[in-house]
């Protein structure tokens, strides 16, 4: 034999032997011809490719590698937001810290896509097609009642209708023009 036996290799690595197993079965055992376990490369292999989350650990804080300043400010958003407090600035965000915030997320996402079978979260492009649809047949009706009011007004007050309507009309564009100024942001 010119490796380890699953039992001899398991005792090697602090594993059971089912879980040998199972690493021989997917791949992240090195194997020599005659079937027995090269533990060097064997080792190599099951750290590169087993998930530092899942990793045993003998006693301490496991040392995990930081995640590159590119995702830090994501990540660190994402923390702040779930309420946890990221690594200090210039420290490095750990693997743990990152797959926190990608659970958050994900929680997030599946919440949000809830809220939206339920009827709860509208479409942001439908909300702000119909305010717009309703400010404008709300501009509509005031534009429109001028005409439609001055001759009874001018009757009651005994003045000239054409001359009512003018400056209703007047009166009425200028508080239109600065209500248009008023800009909503669905944000």
């Amino acid at each position: 034999m010119q490796g380890m036996s699953e039992r001899q290799y398991a005792s090697h690595v602090g594993l059971s032997r089912g879980a040998i197993q199972k690493a021989k079965t997917s791949g992240r055992l090195v194997l020599h011809a005659d079937g027995s376990i090269d533990a060097q490369a064997s080792d190599a292999r099951r750290a590169s490719m087993t998930d530092p989350s899942k990793q045993r650990r003998d006693g301490g804080e496991a040392k995990l590698k930081p995640v590159p300043d590119a995702a830090l400010s994501a990540v660190g958003d994402t923390l702040r937001e779930s309420g946890i407090a990221p690594s200090p600035a210039g420290g490095g965000t750990t693997f743990l810290q990152a797959k926190t915030a990608n659970e958050v997320l994900k929680a997030q996402e599946r919440r949000l896509r809830l809220q939206r079978m339920k009827g709860e979260v509208i479409d942001r492009a439908r909300a702000t097609a119909l305010v717009f649809r309703l400010a404008r047949e709300e501009r509509d009706a005031w534009a429109n009642w001028p005409a439609r009011i001055a001759a009874m007004m001018a009757a009651e007050l005994g003045l000239e209708a054409h001359a009512m309507q003018k400056v209703l009309e007047t009166h009425v564009r200028a508080h239109l023009a600065d209500l248009a100024e008023v800009a909503t942001d669905f944000r």
